[in-house]
């Protein structure tokens, strides 16, 4: 997106503008931890490295998106419960990640909630969905 007046690309601010509005809506996808965080990136000598680090995390997220869905459904007999619990799990790893770039900086977090408790085949199933996906994110890191 252009400037009609200046030319200037101003594709990063409409869509900082976006997510902006959606959030003073209610629609909270960005927990205040993460918020604060990310503030506190900004002028850290670590700041150059995060946009690349969010951008492989967002690809790798909606990479598996869909097949993760598919497979929790069928494990977990489509409990939506059960895919909000894993999306608080990944938020919290991923808010631990944040902590190697600024560890002075960032409060404690709270410990994920208890997960619901699977059979044995179903463990075995999710480890090697798991074991999968750091093979993916492997692969991933060696492209960049």
């Amino acid at each position: 997106m252009h400037d009609a007046r200046s030319g200037d690309d101003i594709t990063h601010s409409v869509l900082t503008q976006i997510i902006f509005e959606e959030e003073a809506k209610g629609q909270n996808l960005l927990p205040i931890a993460f918020l604060r965080q990310i503030i506190r990136l900004y002028g850290d000598p670590m700041q150059a490295f995060v946009p690349g680090y969010l951008d492989l995390s967002m690809e790798t997220f909606t990479k598996n998106e869909d097949e993760m869905r598919r497979r929790i459904a069928h494990a977990f007999g489509g409990g939506q419960e059960v895919v909000e619990h894993l999306a608080r799990q990944n938020m919290a790893v991923f808010e631990r990640a944040m902590q190697m770039f600024t560890p002075h900086m960032v409060e404690e977090l709270p410990p994920p909630p208890p997960a619901p408790t699977p059979s044995a085949g179903d463990l075995s199933e999710l480890k090697s969905e798991i074991d999968e996906m750091r093979r993916q994110l492997a692969e991933l890191s060696q492209r960049k």
